[in-house]
């Protein structure tokens, strides 16, 4: 298994993580390749297995670039037939470091760490243990459910 940052040749297949993962958006391709080309706002990492890409994270820098960031967690997805492998929890925790060593060049280190998620999400154990991140927010009937805003402030990773 090989983290790494995600590259344009890598679109088309990671579009089809997101296809299958979230079914009620569109453009997948679209999606990602305009995430793509926000970096360093947007940091898109991709988990590599036999060449094959099974998995990607999206990173985000809220507010502008600041010495201390605000980081958001905006979206992860792993290939259905890949879930419940520990690739989420490393994909999330090898591309944090990725994340951290982008920053330095910046010289920002992160300061908060947010992610929302439907309620109802079986994710959402996943961000609370691996980034102990705590509901702050519950908004109802945000997207197609109620929506939580989740964070671990003044972190030091």
């Amino acid at each position: 298994m090989i983290i790494r940052e995600m590259k344009k040749n890598d679109l088309i297949e990671s579009s089809l993580v997101h296809k299958e993962n979230f079914t009620r958006q569109c453009l997948s391709y679209e999606y990602l390749e305009c995430s793509l080309n926000s970096y360093p706002k947007n940091l898109l990492y991709i988990v590599e297995e036999n060449e094959k890409i099974i998995a990607y994270i999206i990173w985000t820098q809220k507010s502008g670039f600041r010495k201390e960031v605000v980081l958001e967690l905006e979206q992860i997805a792993v290939l259905k037939n890949k879930q419940g492998n520990n690739i989420g929890k490393e994909l999330i925790l090898n591309s944090l470091d990725l994340v951290k060593k982008t920053l330095l060049k910046q010289k920002s280190k992160i300061k908060h760490i947010m992610v929302s998620t439907r309620n109802d999400n079986y994710a959402k154990s996943l961000y609370e243990k691996v980034l102990s991140v705590k509901v702050e927010v519950i908004i109802k009937d945000l997207y197609s459910s109620d929506e939580v805003l989740m964070i671990a402030k003044n972190i030091s990773y």
